[in-house]
């Protein structure tokens, strides 16, 4: 009796599985169905389908899904455009595959490379805003999964993709277009963006022209200003107070140090060395021009306002050493002769000129603080020894003038600080180009807008022979 109640039950178990596996059938059918249709709708294939096995009664992926996960343990960096129009039709991006794919044949390395600049401008210009936003995002999921593959493509990656979109254009100085691109990304590979307050960036291509006709204008410029200055000294020189009646006025420093006769001497002495060491990395800079006329146009500049400074306000001598007394030169003839023998002497004490009343503010502080600006910008961050004998070089110097009591503790004080921030001022515009192509710059700014226009960006330290190596160098250096 057991036997044959097992017998019976056994056609029954084996109905109620097949019903199970019939039924299981249909609801995968039906969820392949649903899928498909809401695809099709979409413009886009269906999802991979999936079958049910009779053997075992399980769910498992069909075909497409198996190539859909070599095609992800492939590396993107060997994807080919048909992987791209699969991964574009994965993501919901039907409607570009014969635009990118197709027609632009954009295979893995391209893909990763791609900016939202790129999708904005030709040949490309996606119209639907959203479409834009999503596939970036989309781009943006595999950059950050194949970080490995972008640095050896070269390609930074900072949490965002290196992506930019066009705008309105902003034109040069010169004739050229900047593009305006409204994108808090970052700025596209291989160009130089500035990024404004707002999230704006400003697309322009480095240029770093030479134009040598500004640098001879500005050389003119500088040598027409200390030409100038050396006239102003002779008229304050015939002004200045008298000893007896303006005694020298109060200082910390100068009470405090006793004078050393020979340190105005060295003093110059570091400006001297200061001097070589610039001459010698304006030699070898490969940008040599735009070094010049920046260093022209701001030396020019601080010594024009020193000229109004020290003809305007007149300081009594600031040591009783100094021999000083108010000197007419008669003439219009004998002041230019004078103005000409301080300015063909630099105005050193080391080349036999002597000169007083120009003491607000000290030109020898400007001079040195802006070689030593000038040395350790344009030299590579690596070169320590130059930039730390520059450094001593100015801060010994300035200790020497206040040493020799030479100039006020205020002379030197002023003369570093507009030093320092005026080359600090110019270079931050210069390499920001904050305001630059603004009118408050034309304005307040004329001859930075002038000489700088053509400069986009920081002025890298590279280095070359500024002449054909000799034979005899040739064959040694090779």
């Amino acid at each position: 009796m057991q036997t044959s109640a097992t017998c019976c039950q056994s056609p029954r178990r084996q109905t109620d599985a097949q019903l199970l596996s019939r039924l299981l059938t249909l609801v995968a059918q039906s969820v392949s169905v649903l899928t498909s249709t809401n695809y099709r709708s979409s413009g886009c294939s269906p999802v991979p389908s999936y079958h049910i096995t009779q053997d075992e009664g399980l769910v498992c992926p069909s075909a497409d899904l198996q190539s859909e996960e070599e095609m992800t343990q492939l590396s993107v960096r060997r994807w080919t455009p048909k992987h791209v129009a699969k991964w574009l039709k994965e993501e919901g991006f039907c409607d570009y595959v014969d635009l990118l794919c197709n027609k632009h044949r954009l295979d893995g390395t391209s893909l990763l490379a791609l900016s939202e600049y790129d999708l904005r401008s030709p040949p490309l210009e996606l119209k639907v805003l959203g479409d834009i936003k999503r596939l970036m995002v989309s781009i943006r999921k595999l950059q950050k999964q194949n970080i490995d593959v972008l640095e050896e493509l070269g390609l930074p990656y900072d949490g965002h993709s290196p992506t930019g979109s066009g705008g309105s254009l902003d034109w040069l100085c010169n004739g050229d277009s900047g593009r305006d691109c409204d994108s808090t990304d970052t700025a596209p590979v291989g160009e130089e963006y500035h990024q404004y307050t707002n999230g704006k960036y400003k697309q322009q291509m480095r240029r770093l022209d030479p134009e040598y006709w500004k640098t001879v204008l500005s050389s003119v410029y500088v040598v027409f200003v200390f030409g100038f200055t050396s006239f102003v000294m002779v008229i304050v020189h015939e002004r200045v107070p008298d000893m007896r009646t303006y005694p020298p006025l109060p200082d910390i420093f100068l009470d405090s140090v006793p004078r050393i006769p020979w340190a105005f001497a060295m003093a110059e002495a570091c400006g001297v060395i200061l001097c070589n060491i610039w001459l010698l990395v304006l030699l070898l800079h490969k940008h040599r021009s735009i070094l010049l006329r920046r260093m022209c146009s701001l030396m020019g500049t601080v010594f024009m306002l020193r000229c109004i400074t020290m003809f305007v306000t007149s300081l009594s001598v600031p040591g009783q050493h100094l021999q000083c007394s108010g000197k007419m030169y008669g003439d219009m003839w004998a002041k230019l002769q004078r103005a000409v023998a301080i300015w063909s002497g630099f105005g050193m004490t080391l080349t036999g000129v002597h000169t007083c009343g120009d003491y607000m503010f000290s030109g020898h502080t400007v001079v040195l603080t802006m070689l030593n600006f000038f040395v350790t910008e344009y030299t590579p961050r690596s070169w320590n020894f130059i930039h730390t004998l520059s450094w001593v070089l100015n801060l010994f110097g300035i200790f020497f003038i206040l040493a020799a009591h030479e100039h006020y503790s205020i002379d030197v004080f002023i003369a570093f600080y507009i030093t320092t921030r005026l080359f600090l001022y110019y270079h931050t515009l210069a390499n920001t180009r904050a305001y630059q192509q603004s009118r408050r710059a034309r304005i307040w700014f004329p001859m930075f807008s002038f000489f700088e226009c053509n400069v986009n960006g920081p002025v890298p330290n590279e280095y070359c022979w500024p002449f054909s190596r000799p034979a005899v160098m040739r064959r040694l250096i090779g």
